[in-house]
């Protein structure tokens, strides 16, 4: 058998104060039960950790070489505790999150700044990185969750719908397009159409060639990150599609955007985590916290799916 907490607890209350009758006090037992815990300290240890005596309470020589072991025992294990009771309260923690690069300089910085007024002990890390690297730091453990656009599933990767949008034509000040009243996937192939490399392009083509078979889009140029385009359509190199929440970096180039239709093509976004392991209350918390923020948008044409039980 190996010793109790309790045990424990009395024992070096007992060192410390050098009296059965303040260690009782401190720890808010009676003397009578002080004492019985240090008999049963010694009965599973097989030694006495005590010298008793009419005059006064010493320990013995094995007692003084446990006592600063059993100590900082309790230190280590009573500051776990803390830590996690902490955590539970958002008193304290950490939140890694990934995203891409053009969500992490639009709508996360200001999702994490009105988080961080709601819980301003807990510090939030934001990884920007390609899309295509998002569910890699999210399976080697580098963030607790990442956000992007649908992929593949795998195993390894939960996936939960965050928000859907719709995507936009984006086009510089004063272009032809701005008279429009309504903008189609037609009207892209009329100017030099800037797109991204990888799945995004590939996923839109397909979405494209499933909902009108007889329009195919052909991409003029293809480019790593969306701010290189946005940066191309302003030097009025062509046009380009985004998503609504790019908004302020499309503001920021000076261009104009408006909704597609014909067909009406959407994203999903998903909150990826790995699937052998629960994300950590701070991490939980900001994903409930995303959750809402990102409902009161109007670009989000579909509600999320429900979260887990105790995250609302």
């Amino acid at each position: 058998m190996s010793p109790s907490l309790r045990q424990m607890r009395a024992f070096v209350a007992l060192a410390k104060t050098g009296s059965f009758t303040l260690a009782a006090e401190y720890l808010h037992v009676t003397q009578s039960a002080l004492s019985g815990l240090i008999k049963e300290l010694e009965l599973v240890l097989g030694v006495r950790v005590v010298e008793r005596s009419t005059r006064k309470t010493q320990l013995s020589e094995i007692g003084r070489e446990l006592y600063p072991l059993f100590d900082k025992m309790i230190q280590d294990l009573d500051g776990a505790m803390l830590d996690i009771a902490n955590r539970k309260a958002l008193k304290t923690g950490m939140v890694r999150i990934a995203a891409p690069q053009m969500m992490s300089c639009t709508l996360l910085p200001e999702v994490i700044a009105a988080y961080r007024q709601a819980h301003p002990e807990v510090q939030v890390r934001l990884v920007d990185c390609p899309v295509e690297h998002v569910s890699g730091r999210v399976f080697s453990g580098e963030v607790d969750f990442g956000i992007g656009p649908e992929r593949d599933p795998t195993p390894e990767i939960a996936a939960r719908v965050l928000f859907e949008m719709p995507f936009v034509l984006v086009f510089p000040e004063g272009h032809a397009l701005a008279a429009k009243e309504r903008l189609s996937w037609a009207d892209v192939n009329d100017y030099p159409f800037i797109a991204l490399q990888g799945q995004f392009t590939e996923r839109l083509l397909r979405d494209m060639h499933v909902s009108f078979r007889d329009l195919s889009l052909k991409p003029y140029n293809e480019v790593t990150f969306m701010t290189t385009a946005l940066a191309m359509v302003s030097a009025k190199l062509g046009v380009t599609v985004c998503l609504p929440y790019a908004e302020p970096m499309v503001k920021l180039y000076g261009l104009q955007m408006g909704q597609l239709h014909e067909p009406q093509l959407t994203r999903r976004f998903f909150v990826y985590t790995k699937t052998a392991r629960s994300p950590s209350p701070a991490a939980e918390s900001f994903i409930a916290f995303l959750v809402k923020f990102v409902e009161t948008h109007e670009w989000n044409v579909t509600l999320p799916l429900a979260l887990p039980p105790g995250t609302e």
